[in-house]
């Protein structure tokens, strides 16, 4: 007899925590929303969660939606975006895997009084995906608030939706596809090294010092160029979970700066030997930007093992990243 899938409707939000479906965390944006407009989307869903599959109107205060604003204009704003927002969602068509595009947010009605509401509706096929869905993600409210880019909000909820999963810890994606989940706009960051220093590497500063993951995304080669990346993730032990909640505590200003400090190395670099200094892959990241530096230290220490140990181990990493960066172009 077959066991029927457990739906992600069964799940509940609670006042730590909201669901999303999983088809909405994979999505890739026709037009990119901001972060605001990203978050603003969850609370809309969390609100309408106990009847979000059925053709209703859904009420919400706008103080709800607002955050730390006085203005209800970056609601009126962000709700406009979600309206015209067009998403490409996978979904399963005749056992066969398909895309389906579709708006995120129906019509709707704003209150004039600064303190009214907004009473707003799901898109049918919306409501259909989100009835049939069997994945989800479990969002930390104040994970949720605290990440301060849109890159690091969509990869913490990539994370989310595959934490759980015993059989996987790792999934590869093409770049292009990356971009698209991203919601990076065309045109921009478009070279792996911009991608990477300027969305990829922030994000997952964030997501691992403010999320219960660590977070790796490691790119893959077709001849020189990257066409691929592995995402990598693994759940933190008592001592990373006690990190951070004392990461939650900081300002954001305070929190971006513990990030770059405590961001850990790779486990698997751990067997290699002990960590270079600081301030070593600092000027590492500085002097050869776009490249992943913890893979070419484990490249260092390859290369090294079974030669004398280097005098200043420091020194001689740096010379190494001159010699890899020289053979190895992006």
């Amino acid at each position: 007899m077959s066991k029927t899938p457990y739906r992600t409707m069964d799940v509940r939000p609670n006042a730590e925590s909201l669901v999303k479906p999983g088809e909405l965390v994979d999505l890739v944006e026709v037009t990119p929303l901001t972060l605001a407009d990203r978050r603003i989307y969850n609370q809309l869903l969390e609100n309408a969660w106990d009847a979000i599959d059925k053709p209703v109107t859904h009420v919400i205060a706008k103080a709800d939606l607002r955050g730390s604003h006085n203005s209800n204009d970056r609601v009126g704003e962000s709700v406009e975006r979600l309206m015209s927002s067009i998403v490409k969602v996978r979904v399963m068509k005749d056992g066969e895997p398909a895309i389906e595009r579709v708006q995120l947010l129906g019509g709707n009605i704003e209150t004039a009084r600064w303190d009214g509401l907004l009473e707003y509706e799901i898109p049918a096929r919306l409501r259909r995906i989100i009835k049939d869905s069997t994945v989800f993600a479990r969002l930390q409210r104040e994970v949720m608030f605290a990440l301060s880019s849109k890159y690091a909000l969509t990869l913490y909820e990539m994370v989310q939706k595959r934490g759980n999963l015993r059989w996987k810890a790792s999934e590869k994606f093409s770049l292009e596809d990356l971009r698209g989940v991203l919601g990076v706009p065309k045109g921009k960051l478009t070279s792996w090294s911009n991608l990477k220093m300027r969305a990829i590497d922030p994000a997952v500063q964030e997501v691992n010092a403010l999320s219960d993951y660590m977070v790796e995304i490691a790119p893959i080669k077709t001849g020189r160029r990257v066409t691929h990346v592995e995402l990598k993730w693994w759940k933190k032990d008592a001592k990373g979970e006690a990190e951070v909640e004392r990461s939650l505590q900081f300002s954001k200003v305070g929190r971006m700066a513990r990030a770059q400090e405590t961001q850990a190395r790779p486990a698997w670099l751990e067997a290699r030997g002990p960590a270079l200094r600081t301030e070593t892959y600092e000027t590492a990241r500085l002097r050869f930007p776009g490249y992943d530096i913890y893979f070419v230290e484990g490249e260092w220490r390859a290369w090294a093992s079974g030669r004398a140990p280097a005098k200043d181990p420091d020194r001689a990493f740096l010379a190494f990243c001159r010699s890899y960066a020289e053979n190895n172009p992006i």
